[in-house]
């Protein structure tokens, strides 16, 4: 008689909670229950390297070569498992407990015997429902190599089996909750000594989404990860009651170490969210979490686990429900969203993201790429709105940095077309108004500026870009007061610009809207605050230093400015500005004489 072949494996054993009642009383429906979570459990189990080698009825045992693997499997299914319960009617919840042991196994054709089936089985019967029990053989390798915490529950015997265990539990539906270090700083500061930003003590919520983190760790997925992020950030500017940091400066802390009491201070943010995205296949994992930036406290967290063409579903449902964290269901009712959302055509919202993400390169390869990228995006869903108006943006980039060689002619009327064609298929598309508002502004058509600047501000008051833009034109119209308190407004919402190749735009902006304003000294006061002047910013210094008879340093930051722009005419650039009272025109050329 051969020697019976054995090795050392980790045995998982999974069955589902009261199987026998839920089949008596539904039987037809259980099934078809059991099915579809199958078809979530045996595929995690296959993806961490497991094998399933028996089935019985509810029952699952699979082995695998890592005790690590085995029980990152059941966190992960548990965990799916267990959010698909959170959306289901009661009847049709499905619940698994899991045993789980390391032990010298005999290997029999396909099948597996041995005291290590034994032990993981009886693990597995006396667990609690949605938890993981595990042995101590398995807690030792495991300990410090998962994020949640094992739950010592001591020594008991098992139903036939010699000897006692101890035993191990893991909760998945319970995050490690171990608080991190204070920095010192914080630390040691008395608490009366502790200064936080007037803008964090405000009534309504300032909130700034961080990058999320792509656990693929993959450059492919990087956009899709991005793109998401973007999205939240766009859905959540959308609602009046709650101010959110844009995109430009929330991408500023990718990659990095962040002191969330440091970044409260200095943006006055009262919540942070954070999260992570995690694809597989055809599934994508997002957890997200939201803190208070003061202690360090999480507020709320929640996970949710997707086939891949429910991103945009799950990118509401995190937005709704991060919303009811921030300012109660009461005031849900009186939120005002733009009846605007992305392309369902996954393909074609993936171009699109391709396209934006060209788009903040602002770079002449940047523009040609996102370009096409957007011309892709429409091929595959004529229907998507916001695929023209982000094509228009990128045209109005590339004839502004003078990346395109059509003439401005052509290219201006090839955006109307397009902003058209966009507002046909959505005519509650902001980004198709804010477009419109900057083309109908360089024709000069305030009146139809005006209705398009406010439709896309009246839709998301919260985007800076929307904001800033249509500050501009109430500055070009004369209604500076207005439009000054909106330029203020969308810097601090956008502290810090639109990245490196537009270094400090917004505070030039102010600097401008305050010289048209007349308030020469606020102009100054804004420009000191940057080391990098845009020109018209540096011409708005140069008049405001002129009007307030600082001839001396006005000659001097004149010198310095055609030193850096040869050949240059006041006279000719001024009169390129489209002020609808051309009397500003002419007493900013006449100050800079």
């Amino acid at each position: 008689m051969s020697r019976p072949t054995r090795k050392l494996a980790t045995i998982l054993a999974a069955d589902v909670v009261g199987f026998s009642k839920l089949m008596d009383s539904n039987e037809v429906l259980t099934l078809e229950n059991l099915k579809t979570c199958r078809e979530i459990v045996d595929p995690i189990i296959s993806e961490f390297g497991g094998r399933i080698f028996h089935t019985a009825g509810d029952s699952v045992i699979a082995e695998f070569a890592s005790p690590v693997s085995s029980v990152e499997a059941a966190i992960e299914f548990q965990q799916i498992l267990s959010d698909r319960n959170k959306n289901v009617s009661e009847d049709s919840r499905i619940t698994f407990r899991v045993g789980i042991h390391l032990d010298d196994v005999i290997i029999e054709g396909e099948n597996i015997y041995g005291n290590g089936v034994n032990v993981a089985a009886r693990l597995e019967s006396i667990c609690e429902p949605g938890c993981i029990l595990v042995s101590r053989f398995v807690q030792e390798k495991i300990e410090k190599r998962i994020q949640l915490t094992i739950n010592s529950l001591g020594k008991s015997e098992l139903k036939n089996i010699e000897g006692e265990f101890a035993i191990f539990q893991i909760d998945p539906s319970k995050e490690d909750q171990t608080p991190s270090t204070p920095s010192p700083s914080v630390e040691t500061q008395k608490e009366d000594e502790k200064q936080v930003s007037p803008s964090v003590t405000n009534l309504k919520p300032r909130l700034l989404v961080l990058p999320f983190r792509n656990l693929n760790n993959d450059e492919e997925n990087g956009y899709l990860v991005d793109g998401i992020v973007e999205d939240i950030i766009t859905e959540f500017s959308m609602i009046n009651s709650i101010e959110i940091i844009s995109r430009h400066t929330a991408f500023n802390f990718k990659g990095k170490d962040i002191d969330t009491n440091q970044i409260s201070s200095e943006l006055g943010v009262n919540f942070i969210a954070t999260g992570s995205i995690r694809s597989s296949g055809s599934r994508i994992r997002i957890s997200v979490e939201l803190t208070d930036p003061i202690n360090g406290s999480a507020l709320w967290s929640e996970r949710y686990d997707r086939m891949m063409e429910d991103v945009f579903e799950v990118q509401d449902e995190i937005v709704r429900k991060v919303i009811v964290a921030l300012v109660g269901q009461l005031e849900i009712a009186s939120l005002v969203r733009a009846k605007r959302k992305p392309t369902e055509n996954l393909s074609s919202y993936e171009y699109l993201l391709r396209g934006k993400e060209n788009h903040h390169k602002f770079s002449k390869e940047g523009v040609l790429e996102g370009l096409e990228m957007f011309d892709k995006s429409i091929e595959a869903d004529p229907d998507n709105a916001q695929a023209y108006a982000w094509k228009v943006c990128t045209l109005g980039q590339g004839m502004f940095r003078g990346y395109l060689e059509e003439s401005t002619d052509v290219l201006f009327e090839q955006a109307k077309k397009t902003l058209e064609k966009a507002l046909d298929i959505n005519p509650n598309d902001f980004e198709c108004h804010r477009m419109f508002c900057e083309v109908y502004k360089s024709f000069e058509d305030f009146e139809k500026a005006e209705f398009h600047g406010r439709k896309a501000y009246e839709m998301n008051p919260n985007d800076p870009r929307i904001v800033s833009g249509y500050g501009e034109y109430l500055i070009l119209s004369g209604k500076t007061d207005q439009g000054l308190e909106l330029l203020i407004k969308a810097y601090e919402l956008d502290p810090n610009g639109l990245g490196e190749s537009n270094t400090d735009k917004r505070i030039g902006d102010i600097v401008f809207g305050s010289f048209v304003h007349g308030d020469y000294e606020k102009s100054l006061e804004y420009a000191e605050k940057i080391d990098m002047l845009t020109n018209n910013a540096w011409i708005a210094k140069i008049a405001s230093l002129s009007a307030l008879g600082k001839n001396e340093e006005k000659e001097k930051e004149k010198g310095k400015f055609l030193e850096s722009n040869e050949n240059f005419s006041f006279e000719d650039h001024i009169n390129s500005f489209h002020f609808q009272n051309k009397s500003v025109n002419e007493k900013m050329i006449g100050l800079l004489n």
